[in-house]
């Protein structure tokens, strides 16, 4: 066996998949710079935590399952009237995972609620956090769907698990009794072990309308959700609406 395919084979048995492909590249770079053979090999080790790190981010974003990508650097701050920017900016400092807490955007349709969650979401993903993201909807859905397979059990885990759910667009849709009850097991299984982010059109005083007048379990969701949380209530008018609105006589 040669010196470069014992090397090789050593580079594999340690899953250092950056270093085994551009080695030998790097070495020719470090020998051009005159590198010291302690700056080489901090070099090639930093490389390799730096591409382990950035095929993570990818993972937990894949996994996330975002609809799109949202960054707070793109969110037009000058359009709601009323908007908290200190409260936004730091949630982005990602403290209340730590501390199992739940974030609420609320506020009509089309200001700028959902793009805050998946930035909010996708900003976690980024430090290191696991995600999902769904709407509401979906997720009521995919658990009926189990529940009459028999699998309810391994759906309801892939959104008990992560470290951060996002349920957006509560109250879009009405829900029905059942489906409130599958999704009060998730917020109660992810009562103070797991974070949310959730964005709703109605204010709480109309979530009953939500979950077909059912005022205990509405209580039910509202006591768990609101425990440890920050709600952020977002005001104006549709974004999606203003070059209608200024076609308007």
């Amino acid at each position: 066996m040669n010196k470069n395919s014992e090397f090789e084979d050593n580079l594999e048995y340690l899953r250092l998949p950056y270093i085994m492909e551009n080695y030998k590249s790097m070495a020719a770079e470090a020998a051009k710079k005159q590198m010291t053979h302690m700056q080489f090999i901090s070099s090639a080790i930093a490389s390799e935590a730096n591409e382990k790190l950035q095929r993570s981010s990818e993972r937990r974003i894949r996994q996330a399952r975002f609809p799109v990508i949202k960054t707070l650097e793109q969110f037009q701050w000058d359009y709601p009237a009323e908007i908290n920017r200190d409260l936004i900016r730091h949630l982005f400092g990602l403290d209340f995972i730590g501390r199992h807490a739940n974030v609420i955007f609320l506020g009509p349709p089309g200001i700028g609620k959902s793009h805050l969650a998946v930035a909010l979401s996708y900003h976690a993903c980024m430090h290191g956090h696991s995600v999902r993201f769904e709407t509401a909807i979906n997720v009521i859905n995919r658990l009926e769907a189990a529940q009459k397979a028999g699998n309810l059990g391994q759906i309801l885990r892939s959104f008990t698990g992560p470290d951060l759910l996002c349920l957006d667009e509560l109250g879009y849709l009405p829900v029905d009794r059942r489906g409130a009850d599958l999704l009060f097991q998730v917020i109660s299984s992810r009562y103070e072990t797991g974070s949310m982010i959730v964005t709703s059109n109605r204010q709480f005083n109309q979530w009953p309308v939500i979950f077909d007048n059912d005022k205990t379990i509405t209580s039910a969701i509202l006591d768990r959700l609101l425990h440890h949380s920050e709600v952020v209530v977002i005001g104006g008018t549709s974004f999606r609406m203003r070059n209608e609105r200024k076609d308007t006589p």
